[in-house]
């Protein structure tokens, strides 16, 4: 595949329909907050990471033509249910650890944090009905185009484009969330993470009833 100008006004597309998704709050966003006050850019790197490897083979499989998964019965639902209770439950162990009267604001371990970071990128990635339900519909398009334009090759190109705007977001969002820390004193930390955990509860429970009450959930 020859890089032409319609290649790079693809490119463009691609960084911009990017933006509507990357860079609005969601829970992959709040716990690399949560995580960033802990390890900084490190934690928003690796977030990062572990959302990759849920998206990548997505946008690969989309690519051969999978694309109808949303349409099963029960599918979207069972995400909504799972994904939600899941954002539920690590919220109110956060909330439980940070209210405790043993919490402290001393650095955790580097390499158990990094792995935790991991895990939540992964985990905050493939039970978000959210980001499924956008590759399906609004990102169906960019792969419908990268085929057209390279088949596979297209769609690795795209992702490309697409794919460090996260790693940008996420990193330097968590670098600023570990920045802000240390102009916080132990209460103000405190209240911090109080908030950030509410909010990945919140995120749960909107997953929850949107799949109870069978609700649109696409944004």
């Amino acid at each position: 595949m020859q890089f032409s100008a319609s290649l790079a006004t693809f490119m463009a597309t691609v960084v911009v329909v990017t933006a509507s998704g990357a860079l609005m709050p969601g829970p992959l966003f709040a716990a690399s907050l949560l995580q960033g006050t802990k390890g900084g850019a490190k934690s928003g790197f690796m977030v990062s990471v572990g959302h990759m490897l849920v998206e990548l083979p997505l946008v690969m499989l989309m690519g051969l033509g999978i694309s109808s998964l949303v349409n099963l019965p029960g599918f979207l639902t069972a995400v909504g249910l799972i994904g939600g209770s899941a954002l539920v439950i690590f919220g109110a162990f956060q909330l439980r650890y940070v209210t405790r009267s043993s919490f402290s604001t001393e650095p955790v371990e580097e390499t158990k944090l990094q792995k935790r970071s991991l895990i939540l990128g992964v985990a905050l990635t493939g039970l978000n009905p959210y980001f499924i339900v956008w590759w399906l519909t609004f990102g169906l398009g960019l792969v419908v185009q990268a085929v057209e334009l390279g088949a596979l090759l297209g769609v690795l190109i795209m992702y490309i484009s697409h794919v460090w705007m996260d790693y940008a977001w996420l990193t330097g969002t968590s670098y600023l969330s570990a920045r802000g820390k240390t102009l916080l004193r132990a209460r103000g930390y405190r209240l911090l993470l109080i908030g950030l955990a509410l909010f990945l509860m919140y995120f749960g429970a909107g997953f929850i009833t949107r799949a109870v009450f069978q609700l649109n959930i696409i944004p």
